[in-house]
């Protein structure tokens, strides 16, 4: 592959993401409702491109659903915690019994979906700005240098069945910038040196999102989750290795997070 081949997308990419990560950033700023606004929107896109891909033949399901789904993570910050994965739970299982094909795929995705919103809403609420900017910063600056490096390293492909593209120079690329994000964010949070292997392991399962999709694509065989973020695909593919952050955060945080998750 010449080399204007091998970087024809970064041009959209680029816009793209600014456009994005400029929305983003607003939102991040205002906090409270404007936040929990966006993320149960694109929560409720990503569910929508689930169906997309999982269930083609069944638009109107999709559009009911990711609205659905959308109220439930925006609902879920704002009810004791003891009923909030039963809400999360609920259209999922609603989905399920909607589709006659891929139910359990839909289930796993589609609860990691709304759990992974819900992860978004509690790290800028409950922790604060300064902890949902290192959790944005390790997955972008992994996503950054996997691609750069990846593309202008090459080598050794990581999973090539699953994700033909991704290198092991990507991937120890990105834990190098994950490492640097924590080695920035440490003095600031208070957790110290420990935040580099914590970003390093949060890097890992922002990774792990991405394989994960990736595998979801190419076992229904599908190249993007939907074409709405030009040079990225979808929100699915955009927000994959966010979504495994969250999740790590979530289920890590009680150990190493300033007053627990």
């Amino acid at each position: 592959m010449n080399a204007g081949g091998r970087w024809s997308d970064l041009a959209a990419r680029l816009v793209s993401g600014i456009v994005l990560a400029a929305v983003a950033a607003v939102e991040l700023w205002l906090g409270g409702i404007w936040f929990e606004l966006f993320i149960a929107a694109a929560t409720g896109i990503m569910i929508w491109e689930l169906l997309r891909m999982l269930a083609p033949d069944r638009s109107g399901v999709a559009v009911q659903l990711a609205l659905l789904t959308g109220a439930a993570v925006l609902a879920s910050y704002h009810v004791p915690p003891v009923a909030r994965l039963p809400l999360l739970l609920a259209p999922v299982l609603v989905g399920m019994g909607r589709i006659a094909r891929h139910r359990a795929l839909f289930g796993v995705f589609a609860f990691w979906i709304s759990v992974a919103g819900l992860g978004f809403i509690l790290v800028r609420e409950t922790h604060g700005l300064i902890w949902m900017l290192w959790l944005i910063a390790v997955v972008v600056a992994t996503d950054v240098a996997g691609y750069f490096c990846g593309k202008g390293l090459g080598g050794p492909k990581l999973w090539p069945r699953v994700s033909p593209k991704k290198t092991w120079s990507g991937t120890g690329g990105g834990w190098l910038a994950a490492a640097a994000v924590g080695l920035i964010f440490g003095p600031q949070t208070g957790v110290g040196l420990a935040l580099v292997l914590v970003s390093v392991l949060a890097a890992m399962a922002s990774q792990a999102g991405d394989i994960a999709e990736s595998a979801l694509k190419r076992h229904v065989g599908v190249k993007d989750s939907s074409n709405l973020i030009p040079g990225h695909g979808g929100f699915l593919d955009r927000f994959d290795g966010m979504m495994g952050a969250a999740v790590f955060v979530l289920a890590t945080g009680p150990i190493w997070l300033p007053g627990g998750a």
